[in-house]
């Protein structure tokens, strides 16, 4: 393990596969700080969509930050995002919501916007930190980078279990539309698009249960801190 006095544990990938559900519990497990990145740009969309903001109009949304406020806590060990104040958390996981998160994060002032917040958090505390270009751009000092992804069947039906046990109505079919979409703006966009770091584990959960895929993380870590 290097010598610096945190480490980071940087997990990028796709939509859907599983980074923010198996870091939650790796980091639990590790005792490490799980920074969800995906939430807060997922907080950016709701709050322009809530405002009747059109997420894909940049100089709008870029005007808007200035009266955004977002903060994550941590209450009982449960990461809380927070919107001006108001935690947001039963809001953010809607299809809306996520093609929403998607446009904006698209917008360099909003990757901004988020950047300094994030590398805060890693420069204090060991971390877990999921998103799209975390081992890329936000902490490309990371110790242990892992670039996790499963076929996009795989990865939408696990979201469209997920999404039927909140009660939201909506079809297979259009989960793995709106997963195919993502995939192909994330990969494509001009700032940060979703790529795996060079120096990144590449690891394809396609068929793992969650615990597999828990395991084989949890295992690269430890093999980091060895």
């Amino acid at each position: 393990m290097s010598e610096k006095k945190h480490m980071a544990v940087a997990i990028d990938g796709p939509s859907g596969a599983g980074k923010s559900t198996i870091s939650r519990i790796l980091a639990k497990e590790l005792g490490f700080v799980y920074v969800d990145t995906g939430a807060l740009y997922r907080a950016v969309g709701y709050y322009m969509l809530s405002n009747n903001i059109d997420p894909k109009d940049a100089d709008t949304v870029v005007a808007a930050l200035t009266d955004l406020t977002l903060e994550m806590r941590y209450v009982g060990g449960e990461q809380q995002v927070l919107v001006n104040g108001a935690d947001v958390g039963g809001y953010i996981r809607t299809p809306e919501v996520s093609m929403a998160a998607s446009a904006v994060s698209a917008l360099p002032p909003v990757r901004q916007f988020l950047l300094d917040t994030q590398r805060r958090i890693a420069a204090t505390e060991n971390v877990i930190m999921d998103g799209r270009d975390i081992g890329t751009v936000v902490l490309p000092q990371a110790e242990l980078k892992i670039f996790l992804t499963a076929t996009a069947e795989d990865r939408a039906q696990r979201r469209f279990a997920e999404l039927q046990e909140k009660g939201i109505a909506t079809t297979f079919e259009e989960v793995l539309a709106d997963m195919q979409k993502r995939d192909y703006d994330d990969s494509h966009r001009a700032a940060a698009p979703l790529k795996q770091a060079d120096d990144a584990r590449l690891v394809d959960t396609t068929g793992f249960t969650l615990e597999q895929s828990v395991a084989t993380l949890k295992g690269l870590v430890e093999e980091m801190m060895a």
